[in-house]
C-alpha cells in the first residue's frame, strides 16, 4: 500500500490521524477497501473476520500491527464482539469509528421458499449482530467520548431485490436500525449507513461471474463497483467533513437506482 495515495490520487490531509476505527468484515472485499482507506489518511484500525488466516495476510497488507490488528470471529457471536472491542481499546488506547460491514446471505430465491434458519441467520448477521457492536463500543468508548458509526447496507434495502428477497429485508432493517441509533445517539455519536449496488467482490460474485458486461449495462456509469468506491464513501461519512449529516443513507450505486 502507498500511503501517499489512495486509488492513484493524493491522499486526503490525514483526516483520521490519532483516530482508531473497528471494521467488521474485513479481511477482504469492501472491508479490507474501507480498512485499508481509514489506514491511508493516518488511522489505526482493527478488523474483524471468520477467517484467522485472511485476517493475518489482511494486517500485514496494512503495514503490520503498527497499524492494524486482526480479531477472528463470528459477528453475530456475543463474545467475539466484546473481544474485539476490549482488543481495540486496549491495543490502541480509544476508539472512534464503527464500520459495520459483515454481512451474509445464505438464502437465494423466493420469499416463499426459504428456509427460516437461514432466514434468521440473515438477520442475526445482517441486523441483530450491528446493534450488538454498538452496544459494544458505547460502553467500551464511544458513549461517554463521541464518535461515528458507518453501517454498510445495500441498493436492495431501498426496494424489492428479486431472488435476495431475505437479504434486502435485513438491509432495509439495516436503514431504519441506522435512523433509529442516529436519534437515540445524537449528538455525540453521528450514525450513517451506505447503499452499494453490486460491487466487485467474492460475496456479490454470483450477481455478476460470466456476464459482467451485460449487468454493467444497465448502469448509467456503465461499470460495477469496486471496494474502493465504497471506501471513499465510508471515509466521507466517517470524517469531520460529513459533521452535519447523522442518519441518512448514501447510496453508492453507479446511478443504477435511477431506473
Amino acid at each position: 500500500m502507498n500511503s501517499r495515495t489512495v486509488n492513484g490520487t493524493p491522499a486526503q490531509a490525514r483526516r483520521f490521524a490519532g483516530q482508531v476505527a473497528l471494521v467488521t468484515g474485513a479481511s477482504r472485499g469492501i472491508g479490507l477497501g474501507i480498512a485499508r482507506r481509514l489506514v491511508a489518511e493516518g488511522a489505526r484500525v482493527c478488523l474483524t473476520g471468520r477467517d484467522a488466516a485472511s485476517l493475518d495476510e489482511a494486517v500485514t497488507g496494512l503495514g503490520g500491527p503498527t497499524h492494524a490488528l486482526g480479531i477472528a470471529g463470528r459477528s453475530d457471536d456475543a463474545a467475539h464482539r466484546a473481544a474485539a472491542v476490549a482488543a481495540t481499546v486496549e491495543t490502541f488506547g480509544r476508539l472512534d469509528v464503527l464500520v459495520n460491514n459483515a454481512g451474509t446471505n445464505p438464502v437465494h430465491g423466493p420469499l416463499l421458499d426459504a428456509d427460516p434458519a437461514s432466514v434468521r441467520k440473515t438477520f442475526e448477521v445482517n441486523v441483530f449482530a450491528v446493534l450488538g457492536w454498538v452496544q459494544e463500543a458505547h460502553r467500551a468508548w464511544l458513549g461517554e467520548h463521541g464518535g461515528r458509526i458507518v453501517c454498510v447496507s445495500s441498493v436492495s434495502g431501498l426496494g424489492p431485490a428479486p431472488a435476495i428477497g431475505v437479504y434486502g429485508a435485513s438491509k432495509a432493517a439495516l436503514i431504519r436500525l441506522t435512523e433509529q441509533l442516529a436519534v437515540e445517539l445524537a449528538p455525540r455519536i453521528r450514525v450513517n449507513a451506505l447503499a452499494p449496488a453490486v460491487v466487485k467482490t467474492r460475496f456479490a460474485a454470483a450477481l455478476y461471474e460470466g456476464r459482467e458486461s451485460q449487468v454493467a449495462a444497465g448502469y448509467p456509469l456503465g461499470r460495477l463497483g469496486v471496494p474502493a468506491d465504497v471506501a471513499d464513501a465510508a471515509a466521507f461519512l466517517a470524517s469531520e467533513e460529513s459533521s452535519w449529516i447523522t442518519g441518512q443513507t448514501l447510496v453508492v450505486d453507479g446511478g443504477v437506482t435511477l431506473h
